[in-house]
């Protein structure tokens, strides 16, 4: 590919990282935080603790989304790659990296990377090219007001 497969955003929030991955960890918070309004539900119960778990969520269109955890250590980082339910990812993944930098302070970045989407995969490359910095920061932004309150 020649564009830019990786996407990331990233800022400081006053909070500390554990505060902040517990409500990453957890699915049924998502939908509190996600900034792109695309997230509509997911069970509670299904707090990721390790890579190989998977939570499912529903979307606000109504899919259900298997989302196989790839990457996991407790309050620093986790990433999932996503896949319609009951199928196996089709190569995009998101990502959270924590970095805690005071007992109140935290720097969090989220990515977004789809460099392993295969070009068959047309459709979901389009909406993968349309993700921008500020469509992460504003999940960040949303994390940032639940933490910090």
């Amino acid at each position: 590919m020649t564009q830019d497969t990786l996407v990331t955003a990233s800022r400081e929030i006053a909070a500390p990282a554990e505060r902040i991955f517990a409500l990453i960890a957890d699915p049924a918070e998502q939908p509190r935080w996600d900034g792109n309004d695309n997230l509509a539900e997911a069970d509670t119960g299904q707090r990721v603790h390790a890579v190989g778990d998977v939570f499912v969520m529903t979307n606000r269109n109504g899919g259900v989304r298997d989302n196989h955890i790839v990457a996991f250590e407790e309050g620093r980082e986790i990433a999932w790659k996503t896949a319609p339910h009951g199928e196996e990812p089709p190569g995009h993944q998101w990502g959270w990296t924590l970095e805690p930098l005071a007992d109140d302070r935290t720097r969090v970045t989220h990515s977004y990377d789809f460099s392993a989407l295969p070009a068959t995969q047309e459709k979901r490359l389009v909406k993968a090219r349309a993700m921008t910095p500020e469509k992460l920061m504003a999940s960040i932004d949303r994390l940032a007001e639940l933490a910090e309150s």
